[in-house]
């Protein structure tokens, strides 16, 4: 019972044949409507054969029409090589589950006394558990069908290919004579024609070619080497026949190798299309940018069919144009920027109803359409084979482009993320470490306010000296933000001159020294007169952050030291302090904005982590370097560097 339900359940596949016969339509259409009632899966096959190679530009034109009469009707469009049709559609069908298979058939009797076998009858012995559903075709015109043995070509071809033919002949029959001289047997000079005829089928394109030099090297032999020799005539009762045997397999033997030859052709051409399309998937894989991706794509493209390509790309406010492999003189008209506009509005287009001169593939994804590929048109229209290569690869091209921008979304979502992060690193220290010092100048001003009379003066200029200082740690605190952020933005004007170092290193000691707070700054100059390029205001801005750090994070009666020497073309400026040091782990990360580790100031507030942040900005912008190391036997040491300077003298 499990076996049966599964079978009941199975979808039907329909599998119809493709040909350039007029009667093709009729049979893919009567396949659509049963592949819609029984809501099955619908696949056209077309059979690629030696024949199709030189199919009359009328029948080329017809089957064209056949494949997309096909395309519009819902089928999936498939091409194999081979040249038994009905072996091959009976190994797809087995291969691809296919439950119904729709063929025409001639209403056309065939003469004569061996009655070759039709495709229905091999498909019905080769595919025996597949439905074979046969439609009449009375209207099949048997004179096309009919598989001619010579085609038309171009008569400068015909006469290049008989020329060649002919030398062939020639050589043959002069080895011939050679070897009846030297006294062998006729059936060895008979192999050089049939040599012959073979090499001929190989080296020429046209069927004229071996089918003329078949019947001239029977003609030729009986001329030269049988008796009476120099005639048409024969003597022996068994030349006929050893000349109808000649001319078989003359015949055959160039059939043969024609078909080998046209064979070779086929597997060269599906090769070469077959690898454009995996260097286009490895080329695109290594694509960084979607610049690269299109121009790629492009190039494939035009290795593949030799025609114009544009690619419209989608731009953030409109359609942008990108144009490749094409000359300087070439111009897009309106109608095609227009239609490319409607394609990526839309992510639809109906190259089979359009009367433009391109054919257009959309670049998209399930998602989002990133711009449309024309290929211009020309004589000779893309083939099934060739259109299934190109879909192939604008596929490729929008997973390239899809993944591009994928990999943007989540750079740009982890640069937010970041941006995120620091503003609430931001927020939360101005939450938490500002409240201090501002809930101290308010209770301080509100004491003074409340009970000015009851304060004597030194309690009065204590609470004075308090608000102050707190003022003045948020004063930086702005100053710090406000001077990180035009650094980073680019608007900071920098003035660069040529300093003193040591008068630099005074000055910004002299806003810091506080004797009150207990700590010992001293200096030592090792060259007596150290010039820095600087912007002397921002230099003393950092001499300044680095040395508050010290003084807080340092426990009173504690030493400072500031130190400045010259090392080749750099100006070295070194501050050490004696305090607890910075572990190992840490010191990659104390020039990081907002990082504070866990040092906590004695007053209980918290820095925020601009100070180093904004120094190594300012030291950047100088074009030097900052760096912290231990200090021996405890502590760390700040030390930067600037471009040395020189004393221009103006005569």
């Amino acid at each position: 019972m499990q076996n049966i339900n599964n079978l009941s359940n199975k979808k039907e596949h329909i599998l119809v044949g493709l040909s350039s016969a007029p009667s093709n339509k009729k049979i893919v259409e009567t396949a659509s409507k049963m592949a819609k009632a029984f809501g099955a899966n619908f696949t056209a096959l077309y059979i690629k054969t030696s024949q199709s190679e030189v199919l009359s530009e009328e029948n080329t034109k017809r089957l064209q029409n056949n494949i997309k009469f096909a395309e519009q009707m819902g089928a999936t469009i498939v091409t194999v090589y081979g040249e038994d049709i009905s072996l091959q559609m009976a190994e797809y069908a087995k291969t691809s589950a296919v439950t119904k298979i729709v063929i025409g058939r001639n209403a056309t009797k065939r003469a004569g006394f061996i009655r070759k076998p039709t495709l229905a009858d091999k498909l019905i012995s080769l595919a025996t558990n597949i439905d074979i559903h046969i439609i009449p075709d009375a209207d099949s015109d048997l004179r096309e069908q009919k598989a001619t043995l010579f085609r038309k070509t171009s008569a400068l071809s015909i006469v290049k290919d008989l020329a060649i033919s002919l030398g062939i002949i020639v050589v043959a029959s002069l080895i011939g004579l050679f070897f009846a001289h030297l006294g062998f047997s006729e059936a060895n000079i008979i192999t050089l024609y049939i040599l012959g005829v073979l090499i001929t089928s190989i080296i020429t394109s046209s069927k004229i070619a071996w089918g003329f030099s078949s019947i001239a090297s029977v003609l030729i032999f009986n001329f030269l080497f049988t008796k009476p020799r120099f005639t048409l005539m024969a003597y022996g009762d068994g030349y006929p026949i050893t000349f109808a045997i000649m001319f078989v397999a003359s015949l055959i033997t160039g059939s043969l190798a024609s078909k080998m030859h046209n064979q070779i052709k086929q597997s060269t051409q599906a090769t070469y299309r077959t690898k454009i399309l995996f260097d286009a998937n490895r080329l695109l894989q290594r694509a960084s940018n979607d610049e690269e991706v299109l121009r790629i794509t492009a190039e494939q493209l035009k290795k593949l069919l030799n025609r114009e390509i544009v690619i419209f790309k989608r731009d953030k406010c409109a359609l942008q144009t990108l144009v490749y492999n094409l000359d300087d003189t070439f111009e897009i008209e309106e109608i095609e920027l227009k239609t490319a506009t409607t394609i990526l509005e839309n992510s639809v287009f109906d190259n089979k109803n359009s009367q433009s001169r391109c054919d257009y593939y959309p670049i998209k994804t399930q998602l989002r359409t990133y711009g449309v590929i024309a290929v211009y048109k020309s004589e000779k229209e893309i083939d099934s084979f060739e259109n299934s290569i190109v879909l192939s690869l604008v596929g490729e091209c929008a997973l390239a482009l899809e993944n591009l921008f994928n990999a943007k979304e989540k750079e740009l979502a982890a640069v937010l993320a970041e941006n995120e992060q620091l503003r609430a690193n931001l927020l939360r220290a101005i939450s938490h470490d500002l409240r201090t010092p501002l809930t101290a100048i308010s209770g301080n001003a509100s004491n003074l306010i409340s009970n000015t009379s009851s304060f004597d003066e030194q309690t009065k200029l204590s609470i004075y000296n308090d608000i102050y200082h707190d003022s003045m740690w948020l004063i930086n605190l702005v100053e710090n933000l406000l001077s990180i952020t035009r650094l980073e933005e680019g608007r900071m004007n920098i003035n660069f001159t040529t300093e003193i170092v040591e008068e630099v290193v005074a000055e910004a000691i002299k806003h810091v020294y506080k004797p009150e707070n207990g700590h010992n700054i001293s200096v030592f100059n090792k060259d007596e007169l150290l010039l820095a390029k600087m912007d002397a205001r921002l230099i003393v801005q950092v001499i300044i952050n680095i040395l508050d750090n010290a003084i807080k994070y340092t426990p009173p009666n504690s030493t400072i030291t500031v130190t400045t020497e010259k090392k080749k073309d750099k100006a070295v400026i070194s501050i050490a302090d004696n305090g607890a040091g910075i572990p190992d782990e840490l010191k990659e990360r104390v020039f990081d904005m907002f990082y504070t580790g866990a040092n906590k100031l004695a007053d209980s507030r918290r820095s925020i982590g601009l100070g180093l942040a904004l120094c190594k900005s300012i030291i950047s912008v100088h074009g030097g370097e900052i760096f912290v190391k231990d200090n021996v036997p405890s502590g760390a040491i700040f030390t930067f560097t600037l471009p040395v300077g020189e004393i221009e003298i103006d005569e």
